[in-house]
Order: C-alpha cells, then structure tokens, then sequence
C-alpha cells in the first residue's frame, strides 16, 4: 500500500519512518510513505501557502491553489508509476473518528493521500474539488493534521504482516474483534513482587498458576471488568451483539454487587 502525505512539516514524520518497531513496515514498503512538501508547490518569492479569510475573522487560511498543485502532482507521479487509485483524506473535525473498524479496513486497502490542514483551516473549494473523505482523532482540535496522520499510520503499520515481534500480538489489542471489542486486561512481568511507591504487590497467583484454562477465564473476567468500568458503551455494544456468554453476565452480575458492596 502507499501513503503520499501532503504537509506542510514532513521533518515531522521521520521519527515515526525511522523508529521503533513499526519502521519495519516502513523500511520494507509493506506501507510505502511518501512526503510531499507543500512549499514546493507555492509561487512566488515567499512561496506562500496562505491568506487571510474572505469576510474576515482570525486566523489564516489555506490557499486551494498550492494545494491542488501538489494533489496533481501526486496523482501524476502514482499513476506513472502504477499505483492503484486511491482516495483523497482531509484531516478534520467534521470526520468520521478513526477507530479499530476504520484502521482495519485501511490496512486492507490499497493507500491514500493524506492532506494536514494547517492554520484556521483549508479553503472549501479545494476540499468540495479534491477531497474524498475525511477523518478525525476526536472531539478536540489539533494545530495541524499531521499528528493525525501518523496516528493512523503507526495503527496500520502494526497490522500488516510481519511487523510485530509476535504475528498474533495485535490480536490482543484493545478493541479488537478477536476481544469481542472489549478493552485488554492488566499485564504483568517480573519481578514477581515489586515494592513501589504505592507498597508492595504481587502478581495475582492465576497467572503464576500454569494452568491455561483458568488464565484465560482471568482474562476474560479482566477485560470485561475493564470495559465495564471504563467503556460500558463498548460492553454494551458486545452484548447487543450477542459476544457476552452466560459465564460472562454472571461475572458482570457479581462484579455489579461488589462495587455496590453487596
């Protein structure tokens, strides 16, 4: 697959490409990124990218026309060059958010081009002419979008193959379907008691134990109390859809009656 990222800061994206375990994707062209520096596609002496906004107000806009000049270089160079078509991605808060869902239907795929806004915003005639889709971290407002895009491509990174360490660690993930969408339970690794700040504390005997069956069922307690306590809209959207076993409502109903101290 191939990212071409349209961005005003491309040096920002070489920590990501270089480091850590997901270069591999990178290094290898598993997920092929390429960075397309905005001012080479400014006129002028001061290669300028913005302006301020019709019918005033704070802030600077984007200019369409620096923009469209670098998207059509991008799709020219991609189409010489044999790369499948692809879809066109804004950065914003009007997106759908990224989740597991969207991360794993983009490892599937065939790429993007990535366009990070900058400033008070891009102007509408770009994104009505050449934007596709558009996505969005959150509910909060970034100074850019390439802290966006390099979110979604560390998460699809690790999901292409050989990335990872162990093939089936992702499976373990928070939100995976392999989870039933359930948060991930506590981990623990040596020593096996450990005096910190807090005291001292073990690791819980089940996982000490050996016996496979009963670490599973801890798990599976764990990550269901996880969930219960810090995302009950991802609990409940496991039981509409039918993942909760009678095991797991029994152990949902005596956690309920130890917090309300029954």
């Amino acid at each position: 697959m191939r990212y071409d990222v349209i961005t005003l800061f491309p040096e920002l994206f070489l920590p990501l490409l270089q480091h850590g375990i997901n270069r591999r994707a990178f290094a290898t062209g598993l997920v092929d990124v390429r960075l397309w520096p905005l001012r080479d596609f400014a006129q002028g002496h001061y290669r300028r990218v913005d302006d301020r906004p019709f019918g005033g107000g704070p802030g600077m806009v984007m200019m369409a026309e620096p923009l469209a000049r670098c998207w059509a270089a991008v799709r020219e160079q991609r189409q010489a060059q044999g790369a499948p078509e692809a879809p066109t991605v804004l950065f914003s808060p009007l997106g759908r958010r990224i989740d597991h869902a969207l991360v794993a239907q983009e490892a599937e795929g065939s790429g993007a081009i990535l366009v990070c806004g900058r400033y008070e915003g891009i102007d509408q005639r770009f994104i009505d002419q050449c934007v596709d889709l558009q996505f969005s971290l959150g509910d909060f407002v970034l100074s850019g979008g390439e802290l966006a895009a390099m979110a979604l491509l560390d998460a699809v990174a690790r999901l292409q193959p050989g990335v990872l360490n162990d093939a089936g660690s992702h499976q373990q993930d928070s939100f995976n379907p392999s989870l039933d969408g359930l948060l991930d339970c506590p981990h623990y690794t040596r020593p096996e008691v450990w005096s910190g700040p807090g005291g001292v504390a073990a690791v819980p005997d089940v996982l000490l134990s050996g016996h496979h069956a009963q670490i599973e069922r801890w798990r599976r307690d764990q990550r269901l109390a996880q969930s219960a306590r810090w995302r009950p809209d991802r609990l409940e959207q496991a039981r509409a859809a039918g993942r909760l076993t009678p095991i797991d409502e029994r152990t949902l109903a005596r956690l309920s009656h130890t917090a309300l101290g029954d």
